[in-house]
């Protein structure tokens, strides 16, 4: 499910209606808790969490014009998804977070690589994501991405 926006707000504008407050909490956990330095803007069809061109002016690999990704939150057809980079390039991060929802009472994570899936966004747990997002700054970010260009 692609949904065209030209801002954020727009964007969770155009979230089915059962789905947006589910949405509209994720922004506002990632937002809350989300070290500085880190930019909200609508990229790759989703609201993203970057780190832009003033802080960090290489951009992403495979496109330099654009920020360099950390977050994602996306309304896809059958789920809500969470991407965070962090987690794909960090196995500590991985496996803490691993760890940390295995102790709630929820469905079996459903995850890819960076890829957190939520099927029902009544068991989405947000406080959990607010202390994933808090766990990695800026500048540990950029050190391991560069890390994992090389």
């Amino acid at each position: 499910m692609k949904i065209e926006a030209a801002t954020v707000e727009e964007y969770i504008a155009k979230v089915p209606e059962d789905k947006k407050p589910a949405i509209i909490e994720l922004r506002n956990v990632i937002l809350k808790n989300i070290p500085e330095g880190f930019t909200e803007t609508l990229n790759y069809g989703m609201i993203g969490y970057v780190i832009p061109h003033t802080i960090y002016p290489a951009g992403y690999h495979a496109n330099p014009k654009l920020p360099l990704p950390f977050i994602n939150i996306a309304m896809q057809k059958n789920f809500i998804a969470l991407y965070h980079m962090g987690l794909y390039a960090d196995p500590e991060l991985l496996q803490w977070f691993k760890e940390e929802y295995a102790k709630l009472p929820l469905n079996k994570l459903d995850m890819g690589k960076s890829c957190i899936r939520f099927k029902n966004s009544e068991k989405i747990p947000f406080q959990l994501i607010g202390e994933l997002v808090s766990k990695m700054s800026v500048q540990e970010w950029v050190d391991l991405y560069e890390c994992t260009q090389r």
